[in-house]
C-alpha cells in the first residue's frame, strides 16, 4: 500500500507542468566581441499574460542598444559602468544599464523574444559569467527571473552568459579582419562575401561576393535564398540613359569559363527582399547559391558598416 502510494505520488509529480525559465538564446560569447543578447520569454505569470518586461545590463558588457519591438513601448536608463571602455577611440564612461518594454501582450500559452546588442569587454577573464536579470509584470504578479547567485536549483535563476577567449585574428569588436577561405564548389571560387547592416524596419539588404569560375566550361547564377528574408533575387544596378536602374536577372548572371565575376555594390549584387530582421553589424547572415551546373551552395556572409565597400571594411 505503502509503495503504490509513493508510485503515486510520483506520478502525480511527473504529470504536474514544469515551468520553464527565461533564458539567453546564446550560451557564450567571445570576450571583445559585439553580439546581439536574446532574452526568451517562454511563459506569463502563474498564467497571466505579460505586459512590461524589464532586462537589466551587467558590468563588462557595453555600447549596448536595443530593438525595438512591434506593439511595445521601449525606454532605457542609463548609468556608470564599474570601469570606462574604448569605444571605436572614445571613452565610454556610462551607457544603457536597463530596458524596459512595456504596453504588449504576451500571453502566458505563448513565447517570445526580446534582444540587446553590444560589445563585451576584451579583457574579461574566460570564464567570467555575465548576468542580465529579467523581470516580467503582468496584471496581478511578476515572473523574477534575478537570482544571480549561481545557485542550484533555485526558483528564478537570472539569464546568463558565459565568457570565452576570443578567436585568434578578431579585433575587439569581433569582427576579425572578416577574410575567410574560398568556398570551392566544383570548378567555382567563392571568395570575400560580405553584407551592409541596415537601419530598423529597413524593407530590403544586399549580399555582395566574388566568383570565379576555374573550369572549361560556362555556367551561370540562377538563384539565391536565405531565411532572413521574404524572397532573394539576384540584381543588376546599371545606366539607361543618365538614370541608374536595378533590376532582377530573371534569366541568372552567367558565370564564363576561366571568368571572374564581381557582385559588388553598384553592380551585380543579390538582393534580401521583405527582411524579417535588421542585418546587425557583425552578424553574419547565409544566402544559398545555386547555379546551372555547379549546383548548390551555402555562403556565410559577414555584416559590415552600412556603408561597407568590400569584405574587410567595418
Amino acid at each position: 500500500m505503502k509503495r503504490s502510494f509513493l508510485m503515486a505520488g510520483a506520478l502525480a509529480l511527473l504529470a504536474a507542468p514544469v515551468l520553464a525559465h527565461a533564458t539567453l538564446e546564446q550560451s557564450e560569447v567571445a570576450a571583445g566581441s559585439t553580439t546581439k543578447i536574446t532574452l526568451r520569454v517562454p511563459h506569463g505569470c502563474k498564467g497571466e499574460a505579460t505586459h512590461t518586461l524589464h532586462l537589466t545590463l551587467p558590468d563588462g558588457f557595453y555600447a549596448a542598444k536595443p530593438m525595438p519591438k512591434p506593439g511595445w513601448t521601449l525606454a532605457t536608463e542609463n548609468g556608470a559602468y564599474a570601469k570606462p571602455y574604448d569605444n571605436h577611440g572614445s571613452q565610454m564612461t556610462e551607457g544603457l544599464r536597463r530596458v524596459t518594454w512595456s504596453a504588449g501582450h504576451l500571453e502566458d500559452g505563448w513565447y517570445d523574444e526580446f534582444t540587446v546588442r553590444g560589445t563585451v569587454g576584451k579583457d574579461i577573464e574566460p570564464g567570467t559569467i555575465l548576468y542580465f536579470p529579467a523581470l516580467q509584470e503582468c496584471a496581478n504578479g511578476t515572473a523574477d527571473w534575478t537570482d544571480t547567485s549561481g545557485a542550484q536549483d533555485i526558483a528564478n535563476p537570472s539569464p546568463k552568459i558565459t565568457v570565452v577567449a576570443a578567436k585568434a585574428g578578431e579585433d575587439h569588436h569581433g569582427h576579425g579582419s572578416m577574410t575567410m577561405a574560398p568556398i570551392t564548389l566544383g570548378p567555382l571560387e567563392i571568395t570575400a562575401p560580405f553584407s551592409r547592416a541596415t537601419l530598423p524596419n529597413a524593407p530590403v539588404g544586399g549580399g555582395f561576393l566574388t566568383i570565379t569560375n576555374t573550369g572549361p566550361e560556362d555556367d551561370r547564377l540562377l538563384s539565391a535564398a536565405s531565411n532572413i528574408a521574404g524572397r532573394t533575387e539576384v540584381h543588376e544596378m546599371a545606366m539607361q540613359g543618365d538614370v541608374m536602374k536595378m533590376r532582377e536577372l530573371t534569366d541568372g548572371l552567367p558565370i564564363p569559363a576561366g571568368a571572374t565575376v564581381d557582385l559588388k555594390p553598384g553592380g551585380f549584387h543579390i538582393m534580401f527582399m521583405d527582411l524579417k530582421q535588421p542585418l546587425v553589424e557583425g552578424e553574419t547572415v547565409t544566402v544559398t547559391l545555386t547555379f546551372e551546373k555547379a549546383g548548390s551552395v551555402d555562403v556565410p556572409l559577414m555584416i559590415g558598416a552600412p556603408n561597407a565597400k568590400g569584405h574587410d571594411h567595418h
